[in-house]
């Protein structure tokens, strides 16, 4: 990943992919591209984004990221639903970080039209 490329990991600059998100230029169209943009605001400690991305429901009062935290990588392991002819997603990823990795299925809902996070298991 070069200075400029998203940490998503898809093959598009950051301005061009999650950034747009990030911004609110646009929103994620689907439960997997919220997915992505919401890692790469992990990466960015975009707190904001994160809690705007958040189901009301489930959303945490606060949300303290740690400044030591160094993601190093996302891989979509498989995803179910969630495009823009869906209500619900799920999206099963490894997030790999300094030091280890979190393997989780996420789930995602629309609210308003725009696809939010609602919680996630972790998996093995």
């Amino acid at each position: 990943m070069t200075s400029r490329s998203c940490p998503c990991g898809l093959p598009k600059a950051y301005d061009d992919c999650c950034g747009r998100f990030h911004s609110g230029a646009a929103a994620a169209p689907t439960a997997e591209a919220l997915m992505r943009s919401r890692y790469s605001a992990f990466v960015k400690a975009d707190t904001a984004y994160l809690v705007r991305t958040w189901h009301p429901r489930t959303r945490p009062a606060r949300l303290d990221l740690d400044p030591g935290m160094r993601w190093t990588g996302l891989e979509i392991l498989q995803t179910a639903d969630g495009s823009a002819f869906h209500a619900t997603g799920t999206v099963t990823f490894r997030a790999s970080y300094r030091g280890g990795s979190l393997h989780e299925r996420s789930r995602f809902e629309r609210v308003d039209g725009a696809w939010v996070y609602v919680d996630g298991e972790f998996l093995s």
